[in-house]
């Protein structure tokens, strides 16, 4: 074994580190503080300190195919989106097949991580951990933190006047475990992201009124696309990301809000986005309009304050006998263990390279695993982040100057604010972020080459869904499976619903899907030349 490397947080993000150390032949130790491995996916009825928590109906928002460890599909006979049990027996079984279990501590807090009085000569770290009220201090080569970024709850009480008065209950969302409760309560829920707007939805069934408070309103999105199909398999594909960022803003703005209007007017339901082009996560929720149109949840717009038992808007309605108040206000980031100045290098702003790497590091021997989020995957995501970590921290990847990635740091930091907005969270284009990970490590798929040896393959991967296959395909870590799995992915897809086969199994067509997209820029080409 080589140098030894600590893992801290034992979910997706710290499992996919632990298997790319042992493929690089480092030597890993991953600490985790519960007694089970599944990060945020691991349920319990109730929350537990230090760690995310998830309610019981909760069912993953990305399909299955484009949400797997690249080199370990799912089960043919799982479903497309999952219940949170489907996804924890998903990802036991890949660290039982993986044989990563042994290399976990349970149980074990880590309470500091700090350099070495060696540092600028070793890169070494001394990371403090606690079990069973013992301290023990080891040092280890490396560092990768992977204890994600849903654990410590936002519950903005100062910005909600009146709030100290109020004699109903309130609570975040992270304490929601179910609906049973608030049978025949008024609740209201403040925030309309997936979290609030699953938990209004399920409240709305028993409840007697659910009302919803959100500042800037979103785009609500069906995980059933075109023609029935998972969303992000239509969506998330290599040609729409290059028409995306090839047309002219004003006409891919366009597409998008009129592609997000397409299963209905959001202006007409309260939902409307304040800045429809930002390219915000959208909330996925089947149910959510529905709901509104059976008039048991209602949208209204900010809490300008409370009073005794009721909450006044902002328009000056008021609703009112307020059993309980759900804040579904997110998350804050934090490492308790680790020097603020570590991640925060500049202002007090997250500054990581790629989302991984602090860039100010006279070694670069830490990495942060799972932090940047996108409109894709967290599993192809961090399984991809980690393999380009080992291999900074084995040297056969060296990071650029520290001047240039500041520079690239602020150059996306430019690009978030464009097409996210103002946020804490370090958002980024999925497939931009994935190829330009993929790059460092040499296993970008190589779309031209791929054309000219193998066009069946190449098709699937340009016009298809960018699946995680598609980064095990080539270069380091390649896997033999992947071009299988890339042409088979569509089976695996409609396999799973096609419970009554009446006919042949239907899949998108590349072309037929380029022709609908490039109908609008067509269309408006032909009014200029008619005008001019």
């Amino acid at each position: 074994m080589g140098k030894r490397v600590a893992i801290i947080g034992a979910g997706v993000s710290g499992l996919a580190s632990i298997r790319c150390c042992l493929e690089e032949g480092l030597e890993p130790t991953c600490f985790e503080r519960s007694n089970d491995i599944g990060g945020l996916w691991k349920f319990s009825d109730h929350a537990e300190e230090g760690r995310a928590s998830i309610y019981q109906s909760v069912f993953t928002n990305s399909s299955k195919e484009m949400m797997c460890f690249p080199d370990f599909p799912y089960p043919d006979d799982f479903p497309n989106y999952m219940h949170h049990s489907k996804l924890q027996e998903y990802i036991r079984t890949f660290a039982q097949k993986k044989n990563l279990l042994r290399y976990i501590q349970f149980e074990t807090l880590v309470t500091s991580v700090k350099k070495c009085p060696s540092f600028l000569v070793t890169g070494q770290w001394d990371v403090v951990t606690e079990k069973d009220g013992k301290r023990e201090s080891t040092i280890f080569d490396a560092v990768m933190i992977c204890s994600g970024h849903h654990v410590y709850p936002n519950l903005p009480t100062d910005s909600f006047p009146g709030l100290d008065r109020f004699q109903g209950n309130y609570l975040h969302s992270r304490n929601y475990k179910g609906p049973d409760a608030f049978k025949g309560k008024r609740v209201l829920v403040i925030g309309l992201g997936n979290s609030g707007s699953d938990i209004a939805v399920e409240l709305s069934h028993q409840a007697a009124q659910v009302i919803i408070s959100t500042r800037s309103g979103s785009w609500v999105m069906s995980r059933v696309w075109d023609d029935g199909y998972p969303w992000d398999m239509v969506y998330v594909t290599r040609f729409v990301s290059f028409l995306r960022n090839a047309l002219p803003s004003f006409v891919s703005d366009w597409l998008y809000v009129k592609k997000m209007n397409t299963w209905f007017k959001h202006e007409n339901y309260g939902l409307m986005p304040l800045n429809g082009t930002l390219r915000k996560e959208p909330v996925f929720n089947d149910e959510l309009p529905s709901r509104i149109l059976c008039g048991t949840v209602s949208v209204k717009p900010s809490v300008k304050e409370f009073t005794d038992t009721s909450a006044v808007f902002e328009d000056g309605t008021v609703f009112e006998a307020i059993d309980t108040v759900i804040f579904a206000t997110g998350y804050d980031y934090a490492y308790p263990f680790l020097d603020d100045s570590i991640i925060k290098s500049r202002n007090n702003e997250v500054t990581l390279f790629k989302g991984i790497f602090p860039p100010q590091m006279e070694k670069p021997t830490m990495a942060v695993i799972g932090f940047v989020q996108s409109l894709g995957a967290a599993i192809p995501t961090a399984d991809l982040q980690a393999r380009w970590a080992v291999k900074v921290f084995t040297n056969s990847c060296v990071l650029p100057t520290v001047n240039e990635m500041m520079d690239d740091i602020d150059e996306k930091m430019g690009l978030k604010l464009k097409w996210f907005g103002q946020s804490q969270t370090l958002q980024t284009d999925y497939i931009t972020y994935m190829d330009e990970v993929a790059s460092f490590i040499g296993a970008k798929p190589h779309i031209p080459w791929l054309f000219f040896t193998d066009p069946q393959l190449a098709l699937e991967v340009y016009f298809g869904p960018c699946t995680p296959y598609q980064f095990r395909l080539m270069g380091p870590g390649k896997w033999d499976g992947a071009r299988k799995a890339i042409l088979t992915q569509w089976d695996r897809t409609v396999k799973v619903t096609r419970t009554r086969a009446v006919s042949d199994a239907q899949r998108p067509h590349p072309f037929y899907i380029l022709l609908k997209i490039l109908s609008f820029p067509v269309i408006l080409l032909a009014v200029l030349l008619t005008f001019y």
